[in-house]
């Protein structure tokens, strides 16, 4: 006779699997600690059921993706624990689902945040024709502008490459200009500040995975910043 199974040992086990990943996986602690500062953000802005439900459904789409990632990559590693083409792959493609998943996230939280009304404002500006080229030439110059800046950085630093590492951090680079560009379109404080955090937090995530130190961010943060304030402040609207 088969002993009685425990019903509640599936559960058991899914709880034990989420709690690992959380304890092992460093990415899956830095969205977790992202999810918990976005919900906060909610309750202060007094989202609708209907925005609630398109934010919980994408941070659950976020969360779920690391999780697989994680899984892949511990499957892979068991398989073939020494270098292959074929395993990288597999990591990659599994890597960039998330980054796919990551993206959305944060698109879908900058239209929940900045609301209907305020779009029609910020269509207004970013197709406005004054004195200076309009918002998407801005930011294209300032893009390349940047591009310059980090390839003239890295060169001058002696470590790293141009797409990995380096003196002047890339990714800090272009997420403070981009967040000194939301500033530029919005006149709210909330919206702002939020730019800021995660501008930080795609700083942060840089020194934790061991790839920049707190010097080559600062120095990335503070190149995006200034060219940011030069394309999207200085000039004349």
């Amino acid at each position: 006779m088969r002993p009685p199974q425990d019903v509640l040992q599936p559960v058991k086990a899914a709880l034990s699997g989420v709690a690992l990943t959380f304890r092992t996986q460093r990415h899956m602690r830095f969205h977790i600690y992202t999810v918990g500062v976005v919900v906060l953000l909610a309750l202060f802005l007094g989202l609708g059921p209907r925005e609630w439900l398109i934010l919980l459904f994408t941070v659950v789409l976020v969360l779920t993706a690391e999780m697989f990632n994680s899984a892949i990559e511990a499957t892979v590693d068991l398989v073939q624990p020494g270098y292959h083409p074929l395993a990288k792959t597999a990591k990659d493609i599994a890597a960039g689902a998330v980054l796919i998943t990551t993206t959305l996230s944060l698109v879908v939280g900058a239209v929940l945040i900045i609301g209907d009304q305020r779009w029609e404002t910020i269509k207004a500006q970013v197709g406005a024709e004054g004195l200076g080229p309009p918002f998407m030439v801005r930011f294209a110059l300032g893009a390349l502008l940047l591009a310059f800046v980090i390839v003239i950085g890295k060169g001058l630093g002696k470590r790293g490459q141009v797409f990995k590492g380096g003196l002047v951090s890339g990714h800090a680079c272009y997420a403070f200009f981009v967040a000194i560009g939301i500033m530029a379109l919005t006149d709210k404080f909330l919206v702002s500040a939020l730019a800021i955090l995660l501008a930080a937090v795609v700083a942060q995530s840089r020194w934790e995975a061991k790839i920049h130190t707190v010097f080559e961010l600062s120095l990335g943060a503070l190149c995006g910043i200034i060219v940011g304030l030069l394309v999207f402040i200085l000039v004349p609207q």
